[in-house]
């Protein structure tokens, strides 16, 4: 008595732990999601490894002028185009001239944030018109270390004097770029800070309606599976807390510069965290509703329900955290950080699936059951010894994975212990006969097709897009970019740099200037550059060039864009042309930073695939115990991927007409898909090989098919739905990645896992868990 009571005490204080530590989770954990975008990285040149040309190249250039500046560009055209009116230039003038006096939005002197916006710019603006008499160009150069700096309310100070000069605009001169005041301009904030800023501000909504659309999607599938007020609410809560444990870890490491996180991938981690979280408590859930229909107290059946589940949900999560650690052997800082934030995200979702929802599910004690309210399962009630027993009423349907009647025999003959449960009835029971009757018909025939969508895989686009093309909706900065490039020399912003030995200066120079693409290449003699200049600016005498340990800089101006695919090619011919006669000279700037970053997610799909693919194949050598069946889930769920990328290629090319897809896109949608997908494989098989060993190989497979199919289904639908969230962010990087996971998703779970595999699985028979022991018992079963 004493010894239960000590017993009881100590299981109620570890509830106790259990619910005071989530609760501290829920509240710092909630403070730390709000929080993330301060700890965001979203420049591009910060994720090239030290190795990289234009890291080398920008590292040197540092050296040549005393602090680096982004650029932030105005472009004023006349309302309908055409000549300004000298009226209209005079009205800009007063106005560009008190833009160092605007107050900087957001900012507290007091803690140290710059008052105005002449507190961050490195030189005073002027205006600087056309050479066509048509446009007005404002270059701004902010102090590139105290843009990335957050202010009081969170914001950037890129951002916060973005959105200042544009507010500037409107109220002194109503210039704007969709209407034009009395002055009869209108106004862009373009260049690379106004790149930045309205980047952030796509980002901005994944703290809010990412999280909203996300969980509201989810919340509507649970209620039609569950049809139950209370069960939807324990999972969404379930997901809610371990997002919570997943941002307070990532919050405190990327703080503190252990890791890089950017906009994407704290986007990724919020979906991540959801849809694991869901697809674990779904499979609990359904496994204690079994239990629940054999066991009295309720608690009894969630420590069954744990220790069954334990298995495949611990296999699913080790598969998905051990594909995401492979991304940590990237070149690119942002792919290296995702994938500990992902496992984090996995691991987080792990472990609120197996402490907070028992918790929530068991709240009522005793009177848990009623938490499946109006479908309440109970214990059958037994007839007469020796009788069946009674199954639930029809008013309570089972669950997937209930258990029913048991079949007198197996699929091989042998006999079945008596009780057994017999193959689910409904349409998963239907469509697991209708495989075992044409197995070998049902898995040629879904390869074929998966093969003939395989077949459009090389014609996706992988070679990166410009920064224009990032945006998916119409943005300031890419709609001022345009006029910028009809007006001015817009290679002139960012030019490419070249840092090369003096002697070799003038090699260099010149077989610059034989590129197709350059306009011009010139030392760089300390005076300031990076704005397009307009008529008026007389060529003064030639400066003699700043020399640093032995070494010059050439700025080597573009016909295109630095952020565009152009400006990238050009700059791509260029360092071929420079290598020529200065093997050691460094080609960097703003085009060479995306070529590098496009070239080492090149190889990073080269290496990282590869790595992917062994290392899932061996946890399912080990989880499964077999070398075959391991290798037909891995066959299974590559060509799913292949099918995935290829009916995305034709989407994107032929229905959205996309420009094409960044490298990291086929890497991404690759590491999801091929864990994710193993994982509903996983799911089954690790059913099927229980049932195989009481009712044979083939028996087994169908079995196990006809209870999980509900369950795993409802699973890939609802992180289907949760990859598809990430749509309404609208970049390019994030609506393709969520069309191609969510799609494979549902490929995997309705076609490879509830199709393919089972039909090779029943076709292949006791040899797929070759060379475990359960084929050659298997034998002598039959044999016996």
């Amino acid at each position: 008595m004493l010894r239960n009571g000590a017993r009881g005490i100590g299981r109620g204080l570890a509830v106790l732990a259990v619910a005071a530590g989530w609760l501290a989770v829920g509240s710092l954990g909630g403070m730390a999601q709000g929080q993330l975008s301060q700890v965001q990285t979203n420049d591009a040149a910060a994720f090239l490894p030290s190795s990289a040309e234009s890291t080398r190249a920008a590292e040197a250039s540092a050296a040549f002028t005393e602090s680096e500046a982004l650029p932030v560009l105005v472009v004023l055209e006349a309302e309908g185009g055409g000549a300004l009116d000298p009226a209209a230039i005079a009205a800009v003038q007063p106005v560009v001239a008190g833009l160092p006096d605007v107050a900087m939005p957001g900012a507290d002197p007091a803690a140290g944030d710059p008052a105005t916006l002449g507190d961050v710019l490195t030189a005073d603006p002027v205006v600087v018109p056309s050479e066509d008499g048509e446009a007005l160009l404002v270059p701004l150069s902010l102090d590139a270390e105290q843009a990335d700096a957050s202010l009081a309310d969170d914001e950037s100070v890129v951002g916060a004097t973005v959105q200042a000069v544009r507010d500037t605009l409107a109220d002194e001169l109503g210039a704007t770029a969709d209407s034009s005041g009395e002055a009869g301009l209108r106004a862009w904030v373009t260049g690379p800070g106004g790149f930045v800023a309205d980047l952030t501000n796509a980002f901005g909504g994944i703290d809010g309606v990412l999280l909203l659309v996300a969980l509201g999607a989810v919340l509507v599938i649970l209620v039609l599976v569950y049809r139950s007020p209370f069960l939807p609410l324990a999972v969404i809560l379930t997901a809610v807390f371990a997002l919570c444990a997943a941002a307070l870890a990532v919050y405190h490491l990327a703080d503190a510069g252990v890791l890089t996180l950017n906009g994407q991938a704290q986007g990724i981690l919020s979906i991540l965290v959801v849809g694991a979280s869901v697809d674990y408590a779904l499979l609990i859930v359904a496994r204690y509703r079994e239990e629940l229909r054999s066991v009295a107290a309720p608690s009894a059946a969630m420590r069954r329900a744990l220790r069954r589940s334990l298995e495949p949900i611990t296999a699913s999560a080790g598969t998905v955290v051990a594909g995401l650690l492979c991304l940590l052997l990237s070149d690119l800082a942002s792919n290296r950080s995702l994938g500990p934030v992902g496992a984090l995200g996995i691991a987080a979702a792990y472990l609120a699936a197996f402490t907070l929802l028992p918790l929530l599910l068991l709240i009522a004690g005793r009177r848990s059951r009623v938490l499946f309210w109006p479908r309440v399962p109970r214990v059958p009630r037994v007839a007469e010894p020796g009788a069946h027993a009674v199954g639930p009423a029809h008013d309570e349907p089972a669950a997937a994975g209930a258990p029913v009647a048991a079949p007198a025999h197996d699929h091989h003959g042998a006999h079945a212990p008596a009780g057994h449960p017999a193959p689910a009835q409904g349409l998963w029971g239907r469509l697991a006969r209708g495989v075992g009757r044409r197995d070998r018909l049902v898995w040629v025939l879904t390869t074929v097709v998966l093969l003939g969508f395989a077949a459009f895989l090389p014609t996706f686009k992988a070679s990166g897009t410009s920064q224009a093309d990032v945006f998916l909706t119409e943005v300031d900065a890419v709609a001022g970019e345009e006029v910028l490039a009809a007006h001015f020399p817009a290679g002139t912003v960012q030019p490419a740099i070249v840092i090369v030995p003096r002697a070799e200066a003038d090699a260099v120079a010149e077989a610059a200037l034989t590129v197709d693409g350059v306009v011009s290449a010139t030392p760089y003699t300390g005076a300031t550059t990076g704005a397009p200049t307009g008529p008026g600016d007389e060529a003064a005498e030639p400066a003699e060039p700043v020399v640093v340990d032995g070494d010059v800089r050439v700025d080597v101006t573009t016909e295109a864009a630095a952020d565009t695919t152009e400006g990238v090619a050009t700059v791509e011919r260029l360092r071929d042309a420079v290598h020529e006669v200065a093997p050691d000279a460094l080609v960097g700037g703003a085009a060479a930073e995306t070529l590098d970053a496009q070239d080492a997610g090149t190889r990073d799909l080269r290496v990282i695939v590869p790595v992917v693919l062994v290392v899932i194949l061996l946890i399912l050598m080990v989880l499964l115990r077999s070398v075959v069946a391991a290798v037909l889930l891995m066959l299974a769920n590559v060509l799913s991927f292949a099918a995935a990328l290829g009916v995305a290629a034709i989407v994107f090319d032929h229905v959205l007409d996309f420009p094409g897809a960044d490298p990291a896109v086929p890497l991404y949608a690759f590491t999801f898909l091929v864990a994710l997908g193993v994982d509903y494989s996983i799911f089954l098989m690790t059913r099927v090989r229980e049932e195989s060993a009481r009712l044979g190989t083939r028996e087994g497979v169908l079995r196990g098919l006809a209870v999980t199919g509900g369950v795993i289904t409802s699973a890939g639908v609802v992180l289907a739905v949760t990859f598809a969230a990430l749509g309404v962010i609208p970049l390019l990087f994030l609506a393709q990645l969520a069309f191609i996971v969510a799609f494979g998703v549902l490929l995997d779970t309705l076609v490879v896992r509830s199709l393919l595999v089972p039909a090779l699985v029943h076709d292949v028979g006791r040899r797929t868990w070759w060379p475990s022991r359960l084929a050659r018992e298997e034998v002598d079963a039959h044999r016996a």
